[in-house]
């Protein structure tokens, strides 16, 4: 068999043993669905020819702004620019943020590329503010392009992509730290066992998961990542997701019951995705990427809308030197020692379930709105305390000694928009949970269960079912909420009763009972399995009230 032709920018020896060319190649597929499968199934993976061509068509079709900078344009900057600098020595682009170029096989004259490259890129696109990806997709690139121009061309085209619907590169600070909040929110929902982990061993749990992207882009090996490009250029960002998340699974998996210190596990981290072939292949790495039941990607960005929202409140909209990651609060901060004070959980349990949070409230401080024991045992009050807060926590103790609650999305005062009648309202960001006698956590069902359910288009109308939050005719509100029932086909209505609240009774879930239920008095309450939640039993199933609190969330910066 004929070598394969790798161009001049390759060391060929790291290739050949890094890569077999055995494949097939030609590719007569059109139908974006069998496209899919090839790609998850590494069809062009192994022919070093084949997946060049593959790459310039992918690429080609990319819906691009009307002006996009193409190869004449490189070749009539790039002098310009470069000037008489030795290419080792040129400097890299800010917007790279320190990245370095990994060199994924290439030869000094292909890394000396790569940085001609990303400045000529920094020269056409003064928008690109923070891309620290872009060094690796380059790098990749480079080994599929006939020559520098034809790589600059292919590497504008992935950033001037104009489809709404299709990201593919985070290109601004704001876009890279909402994206690693919504990992962190995804890592929450389907990596429970990983997160419990990091939560223990980390200070601040989101500066292990803005690490994500240097996972794919810079520490996986060129194998690996380059199987994932494959699919990356067919199905998106969300593929990152995936792939990113099935890297932390298999990273517990290995690391479960060993030591990790919390200033080592970034770079333990770090270090087990850069020896990855020690645990497991490509084949296996993708395989449990796409076994893991995503949100649809309508509903992904409308979570990492949501992220940037939050962070253009705290006004993060830049990286600034002189300011950690995002100005969150360490978990093990938010929830300070000498100023928190509750009469039903602990310090420790409060930072453990501050650790469930969305990120984007995980960024607050505990803020106590209701106490029974300040305000008295009354329902009334309760929701007079908790008006215009959203969302908010609830804690319940009872003469047993058991502690439990639920996290609520949606501000109480919805249930004014029933008529007086007890209505259902939230979102499936809504969550329960027990603390005594041990730990567990209940999620909406349909998170654990996708199955029940296919997302509708945004756009469609909600489908009738049980009494549900009227449809606001405020513009500004008008972009639905992250996981709102209405944008998913539910079997039956009751796996949407989130929340819910009367002058008489306050009901957490729903169908075939209730996670909870609470009388108007405050004193007696109930709990069972309900189909909304899919749980057990958070404390005895009939009980009486010892203490109930409601906690808001309270940006540090408005203390």
């Amino acid at each position: 068999m004929d070598p394969p032709g790798y161009n001049c920018f390759v060391d060929r020896d790291k290739m050949d043993a890094a890569v077999q060319d055995l494949g097939p190649k030609e590719l007569s597929c059109t139908e974006l669905q069998e496209l899919k499968q090839l790609a998850r199934q590494g069809y062009w993976a192994r022919s070093y020819a084949l997946r060049g061509k593959v790459y310039q068509r992918l690429i080609r079709d990319i819906p691009c702004r009307a002006v996009t900078p193409d190869a004449s344009v490189y070749s009539d900057i790039v002098g310009k620019i470069v000037g008489k600098h030795s290419t080792s020595s040129l400097p890299l682009p800010e917007f790279v943020d320190n990245t370095q170029v990994p060199s994924y096989c290439l030869n000094t004259r292909g890394e000396g590329a790569v940085r001609k490259i990303l400045l000529c890129i920094a020269n056409q696109f003064p928008d690109v503010s923070f891309c620290p990806a872009l060094p690796a997709v380059v790098a990749l690139l480079l080994h599929y392009s006939t020559d520098e121009a034809q790589c600059f061309e292919n590497a504008c085209r992935i950033l001037a992509c104009n489809d709404p619907g299709r990201k593919l590169v985070d290109q601004s600070f704001l876009a890279f730290e909402s994206s690693c909040m919504t990992f962190g929110d995804l890592v929450n929902k389907y990596c429970q066992a990983a997160h419990k982990l990091m939560v223990a061993v980390s200070e601040d749990v989101l500066q292990v998961y803005a690490d994500w992207q240097r996972w794919l882009f810079g520490e996986l090996p060129l194998g690996y990542f380059a199987r994932v490009f494959d699919v990356f250029l067919v199905e998106g960002y969300k593929v990152l997701y995936r792939v990113a998340l099935a890297i932390l699974k298999f990273f517990h998996k290995v690391r479960a019951g060993q030591p990790l210190e919390s200033d080592s596990v970034k770079q333990d981290i770090r270090t087990f995705v850069r020896d990855i072939a020690k645990t497991v292949s490509p084949e296996k790495l993708l395989e449990k990427a796409f076994a893991i039941r995503l949100f649809s990607r309508k509903e992904i960005q409308l979570l990492q809308m949501a992220n940037e929202k939050a962070l253009k409140q705290k006004g993060i909209t830049v990286k600034q030197k002189s300011v950690s990651l995002s100005k969150r609060q360490f978990v093990h901060l938010a929830v300070h020692a000498e100023n928190f004070h509750s009469e039903i959980v602990s310090v420790k349990e409060m930072r453990d379930i501050w650790s469930w949070v969305p990120e984007r409230f995980a960024l607050c401080q505990p803020l106590l709105l209701f106490s029974s024991l300040q305000h008295g045992y009354s329902l009334t009050r309760f929701y007079f305390q908790c008006e215009g807060h959203e969302p908010t926590l609830l804690l319940i103790k009872t003469t047993q000694k058991e502690v439990c609650g639920a996290y609520l999305s949606t501000d109480w005062s919805e249930r004014n928009k029933f008529g007086g009648k007890v209505g259902f309202f939230g979102t499936g960001e809504c969550f329960v949970f027990r603390l005594q006698p041990e730990v567990q956590r209940y999620e909406w069902v349909v998170i654990k269960h996708p199955e029940l359910t296919k997302p509708v288009p945004l756009e469609a109308p909600a489908a009738p079912s049980l009494p549900c939050r009227p449809v606001s005719s405020d513009p500004a509100d008008r972009l639905s909420p992250f996981l709102a029932a209405r944008h998913f086909n539910l079997p039956s209505k009751t796996e949407s009763m989130f929340m819910a609240g009367g002058n008489d009774c306050l009901i957490i879930g729903g169908g075939g009972g209730q996670a909870l239920y609470i009388d108007g008095d405050l004193n007696r309450g109930r709990t069972g399995h309900c189909d909304t939640f899919n749980n057990q039993p958070l404390c005895s199933e009939n009980f009486l009230i010892s203490a109930v609190e409601a906690w808001g969330f309270q940006d540090p910066d408005t203390q």
